[in-house]
This record gives structure tokens, sequence and C-alpha cells, in this order.
């Protein structure tokens, strides 16, 4: 029994001294080795420009549903979906031939009105009747006349006709559909779209930050001096014409909490349509400001770190508050000052406290050399 004692700690101890071996071994290999080159770059100043983006709708400048103002069938449909029209241009027709019927009775009724009056006036100047009767009958015939012209006015209105110069969008109701003036579909919608609006909301803190980096004194002067804005279309394409903020709500939405912007983009290319759908980028420079690259910082416990470099070689730890992330960089608000030395990559391969062989790099080799994953 006191054999394999003494041969289980023999082992054990054998095995203690192996790794210790190994260990030491490893530290004195390490140690050899000193100091392993890492590329460093030193924290410039430079004027970026940083996007927020915010999901926007298109609508033309001018959209005008187009409604029948009488009820009956549509007999023809005078234009297509996608068409451009002029105002007055006729784009549907309903069945009249009801109306026709009363038009031509009340036409027979204004002319039995006509002859009863001229019948009575020459029996008034004879002192014959009384003027009383005379002047009945030309009551009678303007109220004839109004009926007449009513049902004429009704028989024009079966003519449809576009309201305004503009691009017909879809066309909701075909020949023999039966419609009428309380349809809450239109008959179709005819827009100008040679300028279009962007409608696109902003949350109330944002808002405020917004409007607080423009200078002026009013709200008028500030919506004047607001950067031009840059649409990016469904497919991703940026869209070729800038837009201009025209007008802010007055009020916040007490269901949302937004305020919602309006901006104007020339669309004299006709890309656009109403009911489009996009992205407004609004610009933000920051002029001078200190960056550093993405691929330079890592993060832990929530917090942006970079090693910066300090004059032994060594590195520290330091915490950045990060503005905005622009291509690659980020802008950084405070942490780190121009002409600091950081550790430009391999964040993951070393410790605070640990010792480098700088090698120093441009800040362009370093954000240019992100891998391209997909191509």
């Amino acid at each position: 029994m006191k054999k394999i004692i003494y041969l289980s700690l023999f082992i054990s101890t054998a095995i203690f001294t192996s790794c210790a071996d190994s260990k030491g071994g490893q530290a004195q290999e390490n140690q050899a080795k000193g100091p392993q080159p890492f590329p460093v770059i030193e924290v410039p100043t430079r004027t970026v420009t940083g996007y927020t983006s915010y999901p926007t709708s298109i609508e033309g400048v001018v959209n005008s549903e187009v409604r029948a103002k009488v009820p009956g069938y549509i007999t023809d449909v005078l234009i297509d979906a996608g068409a451009k029209v002029k105002k007055g241009q006729l784009l549907f027709k309903l069945e009249t031939e009801s109306l026709s019927g009363d038009a031509a009775a009340a036409k027979a009724n204004v002319n039995a009105a006509k002859v009863e009056v001229e019948k009575l006036k020459p029996l008034v100047e004879k002192d014959i009747i009384s003027p009383v009767q005379l002047e009945t009958a030309k009551a009678q015939l303007a109220q004839a006349e109004a009926n007449y012209n009513s049902i004429a006015a009704n028989i024009d209105y079966a003519n449809i006709k576009s309201p305004i110069d503009g691009q017909v969008g879809n066309i909701n109701f075909r020949n023999g559909a039966l419609v009428s003036p309380g349809d809450p579909t239109p008959l179709t919608t005819v827009s100008q779209t040679d300028e279009v609006y962007a409608f696109f909301s902003m949350n109330e803190k944002n808002f405020l930050s917004f409007m607080n980096t423009t200078e002026a004194n009013t709200m008028e002067e500030k919506i004047e001096n607001l950067p031009e804005i840059n649409l990016v279309l469904a497919n991703g394409m940026e869209f070729e014409n800038k837009g201009t903020i025209e007008t802010i709500s007055g009020e916040i939405n007490q269901q949302t909490g937004t305020v919602t912007f309006r901006a104007k983009f020339d669309n004299s290319n006709g890309l656009l349509r109403n009911g489009s759908s996009g992205t407004v980028r609004i610009p933000e420079v920051y002029e001078d400001a200190v960056i550093v690259p993405t691929l330079s910082t890592f993060e832990q416990q929530g917090k942006t770190f970079v090693y910066r470099v300090k004059d032994d070689s060594s590195l520290v730890a330091s915490s950045i508050v990060i503005l905005e992330e622009v291509n690659k960089v980020y802008v950084v608000k405070e942490g780190i000052e121009k002409g600091s030395i950081i550790l430009a990559k391999g964040a993951n391969k070393v410790k605070p406290g640990t010792k480098i062989q700088p090698q120093p790099i441009t800040l362009d080799s370093i954000v240019n050399s992100f891998n391209t994953v997909f191509k």
C-alpha cells in the first residue's frame, strides 16, 4: 500500500515539474522574442460629412382625385394608366340616355312657358288681365329654364375631364362599372410630378438636436439655412437631384412623437412616381474632427476603446466617445486627441501594458484595408 502511495506522489511531482518547465520555457521564449512589430497611426483631424437617414414617401406636387359628379355606368375609358393629360381633357364618359330624355322634356317645358309669357304680354298691355298673371308666367318660365339647365349640367358632368395637367395613375374602374359621387375609391388620380414632395418624420429628440445645429434667429430662417438633402431610391441608388426642405410641421404628432418635414425634388426626368418610397439622407458636416479607423477600435462592456502607444512603446487602453461613423472611420467627441499615436490594428492580439515595435502607416492605408466579403 505504501509503495502505491509513493508511486502516485512521484508521478504527480513529475507531471507538475514537467508543466512548470513547459510554462517557464514558453515565458523565456516570449521574453526572448521581445516586442513584436505592430502598425500604428497618428490620429488626424479632417472635415468629414455624415448622413442621417429617414424613410420617406413621395407625392406629386399636385394630386387630384378624379371622381364622378353624377351616378351612371361607364361607357368609355379614354385614357390609360401613366398617360400624360391636359387640363380639360376627356377621361371617362358615363351613360346619359335617361338624362337626355329628361333634358328633352325639360326643354319642352321651357318652350311652353315662353309661349305662355308671350301670349300674356299683349293682354296685360290692354288691361285685359292683371300684371300678376304675367309675372307668374315669367316665374314659371324661370323655373323651367333652371330645371333644364340642371339636367344639361348633369349631362355635361357625365363627360369626366382632367382637372389639371399631369400624369394619370391607376384606372380603378372600367367600362360597365356603376359609379357615383359617393364612391370611396376615385376613378383615377392625376398628378403633377415634374416636381415631387418627399415627406419624412423625425422624433422630437432628433428634431431639437437638428434645429439647434442650424444657425438662425427664427424658424423660417433656420429652414432657409438647412442643407440640401439626398434621396436614396428603393433600389439603393441615389437620385441624381438634391432636394430642399421647405416646411416643418408646427406640432408634434401625439401618437408617434414625431415632427413631419416636407422636401421638394426636381423630377423633370420623370423617374419618380406618385407613391414612390425611398430614404432621405440629411448631411452633417464635422469640420476639423478627430477621427480614428473603426478597425483600430475594440469594444468592452459596452464602451469603445483604442490602444494608445506611450513613449516607451507600451500600450494603454483609452475609452473614446463616438459622434458618428462615416466611411469606416469614427468621428470622436472625446477620449483621444489629434497627434496621439494609436495601434492601427491587431487589438485582439495584445493587452494593456504590452510593448510593441511601432510601425507607422497612413490612415488611408488602414481604412482601405477592409476586406470585401461579398463581391
